[in-house]
């Protein structure tokens, strides 16, 4: 019954974000809130971009209603660490707004993340350790930690802000890669008798960033109405990284077996091999397409002799519609990728290694066919709107 209070917190932030979404969009269109249509933008009419205020909002009612529920009052109990994490959303979402109103250039951008980053990194939210399987955590220098967790905030950010270029995409993605992430840190805390296994400040965050994007896809389904805009995707890039960085280097792998968290003493014989290796991938896996699609970028953009955060129209989603998908189906086809890699890295954890394996497998074949299947031959999209580029400067 524990996770019912995940439930109330998650149930906050979706009808919130909802109600707030719904009032953006309504002050956007009366008082024009959106900026004009740029060269480089191919959707055929101003569309307002401050949807990510709404969500936001939705996320710091959901953390107020959060505290006033007893059980957890662990997570609160350092509030430090949540206050944190407001600071940086808030400090996200300004910056965000800003450069959807005025194009802000990329060096201001990535120095506000930094700074949002520190923030989180200063108290306290940070990787502490590093997970060795079948051995002992090795502890990290202070001034290096910092500095990798500032690097991971930021990296992650981007990441999501690269992807966002078609209607529902980004939070589609990360309502099936956190719902993984949220299930795999409850998991991990079954059987546990420690109060603090189950509620942690990753669940809490992943929970109502689940219920945010929950609540903002309806109006941001295609055509959307509204664009969560930079001040959303790169809120939902920095709440990812959060819950990482809140479970990933704090959990020993030497206690995970594929029934959660075991006896401490107990040691890691050859089918726990595998799971105790989750900690460092699956906060890979949930991150496939963002990571992926922001490497191929700046090698994409630095081999071209130009800024890696210089806009183009080659990442993956517009690369799918030239291969003649439908804006549907291209975002569909990425939740897709992103189910398979994030659940079927979390079933090693769950099941023996083989049926693990073999889903993964069969998923990606799975996705491949229907990724190269020709799609009648068309060579642009048949959506009568044109899908909004990524807003990265």
């Amino acid at each position: 019954m524990r996770i019912v209070f995940y439930v109330i917190v998650a149930l906050v932030a979706a009808g919130a974000t909802f109600a707030l979404t719904a009032a953006i969009h309504r002050l956007s269109l009366r008082y024009r809130l959106y900026p004009k249509l740029r060269e480089r933008d191919v959707h055929t009419r101003p569309t307002p971009r401050l949807g990510g205020v709404a969500m936001f909002l939705g996320v710091a009612i959901a953390l107020g209603v959060g505290a006033l529920l007893p059980p957890l009052h662990l997570v609160y109990a350092e509030p430090g660490k949540v206050l944190a994490v407001l600071g940086a959303a808030t400090m996200i979402v300004l910056l965000g707004v800003a450069d959807d109103l005025w194009d802000l250039d990329w060096m201001t951008k990535l120095a506000g993340q930094f700074l949002a980053a520190f923030l989180l990194a200063w108290q306290g939210v940070q990787i502490g350790v590093i997970p060795i399987p079948g051995g002992p955590q090795a502890l990290i220098n202070p001034v290096l930690s910092l500095v990798i967790t500032m690097f991971t905030v930021v990296l992650v950010m981007n990441a999501i802000n690269f992807i966002d270029g078609l209607d529902g995409l980004v939070a589609g993605v990360a309502i099936i890669a956190n719902g993984v992430f949220f299930v795999y840190s409850y998991v991990i805390s079954y059987g546990s008798a420690e109060q603090s296994d189950y509620f942690n400040l990753a669940s809490l965050v992943t929970a109502v960033l689940i219920g945010a994007c929950v609540g903002f896809l309806p109006f941001n389904w295609h055509p959307a109405k509204l664009f969560m805009g930079d001040a959303g995707s790169m809120l939902v890039g920095l709440l990812m990284a959060t819950s990482t960085l809140a479970v990933t280097g704090q959990i020993d792998p030497g206690r995970i077996t594929g029934q959660g968290i075991a006896d401490p003493d107990q040691v890691i014989g050859a089918s726990g091999l595998v799971p105790a290796f989750i900690p460092i991938i699956l906060p890979i896996a949930v991150l496939v397409i963002p990571l992926l699609d922001f490497a191929l970028a700046m090698i994409r953009r630095l081999r071209a002799g130009k800024s890696p955060f210089a806009a183009d129209r080659q990442h993956l989603h517009h690369r799918l519609l030239d291969m003649g998908h439908s804006h549907l189906r291209a975002v569909l086809l990425l939740y897709a990728w992103t189910a398979v890699a994030s659940v079927g890295c979390f079933l090693f954890l769950i099941v023996d290694w083989g049926w693990g394996l073999a889903f993964t497998l069969l998923g990606f074949v799975a996705c491949t066919v229907a990724t190269l299947l020709p799609n009648g031959g068309r060579t642009e999209s048949a959506d009568p709107l044109e899908p909004e580029p990524e807003t990265v400067p």
